[in-house]
């Protein structure tokens, strides 16, 4: 009723949407409502100042905060018991997990939230990634900034794809929230049918296939035939995807009832004819982000960065300090270095690069036969930086 109201009125509609966006937040996210409020006010500023400042060196100094902040925040909730493991397993450490933010919560305000787990926040890998294509498209100078805060926290925290997506950029969300509202009777058939087409891919499907086949085949996987269990891997498959696609679905549709259009985010994958294809197909706004905000930095196609010449012996250096200094390891390390060398002095000689990559998976074969998980997992780690070497125009 209130919407029906002012869906007229830009203003007060945007900020009707942006009161209800973050109501919502606090009601999934409880706590750490205060996350995404801190992302957006970092975010808005630095991309402001971004905007203004002339010097490249000032603003890469920008944009590098942004990108320590943003990450560092996401690595923290999401990676950190990853790598308190990795230490502890190679340095024989006894290092412990614990929520900072939590402790401070208490301290400050006398709450009482356990301090010995960390909570992942609901949805902050999307609206990470998004307040970071707001300050790197405003740092590439492709578009300007916000008229005002609560238009970028509008966008930050639009409640219909703020939990499972898709990624929103704002150089195609923002010059929505200052158009007239428009829904044609066309669109607004395709949204009810998104939203049911949702409901049916969520409820009917995915909860359907988890409750009463393959949660139960994957508790007491020996009680069951290889066929039931190879039918609830395939079951598994049809789950995710109903489960994931039917989120995205409902939030495209809702979000074109209440006057804004978003991408489409599947392409039905399952009827991809490669990997490539399927990863066009699957989750579209987080991998034509990948591509374009990660990618092309990293060189692409086109250009090569400062990290693509370093990062074979960074990888290198990473693998021989976590796995040990032992004589194989070092003359693996050593050949690879010499490889690498050789491919920077002659940039033409297309080969080289994938030599890199053969010494590589030579080495992660011998680690497969030997079972040594640990140290095939550096490996693969090492192997990304032949792989970028490929993206380089003249190598590879």
């Amino acid at each position: 009723m209130i919407y029906q109201a002012i869906y007229q009125r830009n203003h007060l509609r945007n900020l009707f949407l942006l009161a209800f966006s973050l109501f919502f937040y606090y009601k999934a996210g409880g706590f750490f409502f205060v996350l995404i409020i801190f992302s957006t006010l970092v975010d808005y500023y630095i991309g402001a100042e971004i905007h203004k400042k002339k010097h490249l060196p000032n603003r890469t100094s920008l944009l590098v905060l942004s990108l320590v902040i943003n990450l560092g925040l996401l690595a923290y909730f999401k990676y950190t018991y990853f790598f308190t493991e990795l230490v502890n397993q190679t340095f024989a450490t006894d290092f412990k997990t614990q929520d900072y933010l939590a402790m401070w919560a208490n301290q400050l305000f006398g709450t009482t939230f356990d301090i010995g787990a960390i909570i992942l926040p609901v949805g902050i890998s999307f609206y990470t990634f998004q307040t970071l294509s707001y300050t790197l498209d405003i740092y590439r100078r492709k578009i300007k900034p916000v008229n005002n805060l609560l238009d970028f926290g509008f966008y930050v925290s639009f409640f219909p794809q703020l939990v499972a997506g898709p990624i929103v950029r704002a150089a195609e969300f923002v010059p929505q929230l200052y158009a007239p509202y428009r829904l044609s009777v066309p669109e607004y058939g395709r949204a009810i049918y998104m939203i049911l087409n949702g409901l049916v891919k969520k409820i009917l499907i995915s909860d359907y296939i988890s409750t009463n086949f393959v949660d139960r085949v994957f508790q007491n996987p020996t009680a069951h035939s290889g066929f039931e269990n190879l039918m609830a891997v395939y079951g598994y498959a049809i789950q995710i995807y109903c489960d994931f696609s039917g989120y995205t679905d409902i939030a495209i549709g809702l979000s074109l009832l209440l006057g804004f259009r978003l991408n489409i985010n599947f392409n039905s994958p399952y009827n991809a004819t490669s990997i490539t294809d399927f990863w066009r197909r699957w989750h579209i706004s987080l991998s034509t982000w990948l591509r374009d905000y990660l990618y092309i930095s990293l060189g692409g196609n086109r250009s090569a960065s400062v990290f693509t010449y370093v990062s074979v012996p960074i990888s290198a250096l990473f693998f021989l300090v976590l796995d040990g200094w032992d004589w194989d390891n070092a003359w693996l390390l050593l050949l690879l270095l010499g490889v690498w060398g050789l491919s920077q002095l002659y940039r033409d000689q297309h080969w080289l690069a994938y030599a890199g990559i053969f010494i590589n998976l030579l080495y992660c074969g011998r680690l497969f036969w030997y079972a040594d998980w640990f140290s095939l997992g550096l490996m693969s780690a090492t192997a990304s930086g032949w792989l970028l070497l490929l993206l380089r125009p003249n190598c590879g």
